[in-house]
C-alpha cells in the first residue's frame, strides 16, 4: 500500500473557497468598525465643547445665556473631524466628520449633542442626523431601535 503525503487538490480547494468565505464576511465588518473608530474621534473632540457649554451654563445661570462669543470655545478641523460647533441659546453642538476616501473612509456624518439641565447637572444626548449607516456610529450615539413584532 501506498501511504498518501500531503493534501489533495480538492481538499485545498475546500480549504480556499471556506477562508473566501470567511474573509467576505470579516472584510466589511472590519470596514465598519474601522470607520467607526474615525468618527467617534470627532465625539472626542467635542467633548472639549461640553465642558465649555457647561461651565457657561453653571457660571452664567443656565443653557439659554449662552451665546456665540461668552464660552470660549474654538476648534481646529482635524483630519477626521471637519467642524464642531456650538448653538447660542441652547448650548446644543454639532460635529460634523470629514467623510470620503480622504477622511473616516464613510460618507459625512453629523452628530448632534443636546443638553438638558435638571437640578443643577447637565446632561448629554447624542443623535446623528438620519441617512447615516448606523454600524459606522459609535455606540453612545445609536438610537434603540424597537424589536420587529413577533407571530
Amino acid at each position: 500500500m501506498n501511504k498518501q503525503h500531503g493534501f489533495t487538490l480538492i481538499e485545498l480547494m475546500i480549504v480556499i473557497a471556506i477562508l473566501g468565505i470567511l474573509i467576505a464576511i470579516a472584510l466589511p465588518a472590519y470596514q465598519d468598525y474601522s470607520i467607526r473608530t474615525k468618527n467617534a474621534e470627532c465625539l472626542n473632540l467635542a467633548a472639549a465643547a461640553k465642558l465649555a457649554v457647561s461651565e457657561t451654563a453653571q457660571d452664567r445661570g443656565g443653557l439659554a445665556a449662552i451665546t456665540a462669543d461668552n464660552h470660549g470655545y474654538e476648534f481646529t478641523a482635524s483630519k477626521y473631524c471637519n467642524s464642531v460647533g456650538i448653538e447660542a441659546g441652547t448650548g446644543k453642538i454639532e460635529a460634523v466628520t470629514v467623510g470620503g476616501a480622504t477622511g473616516t473612509g464613510g460618507t459625512s456624518v453629523t452628530f448632534t449633542l443636546t443638553p438638558s439641565a435638571d437640578s443643577g447637572r447637565i446632561d448629554w444626548d447624542c443623535s446623528v442626523k438620519s441617512g447615516a449607516k448606523m454600524s459606522q456610529v459609535p455606540g453612545e450615539c445609536r438610537k434603540n431601535t424597537p424589536a420587529a413584532p413577533t407571530n
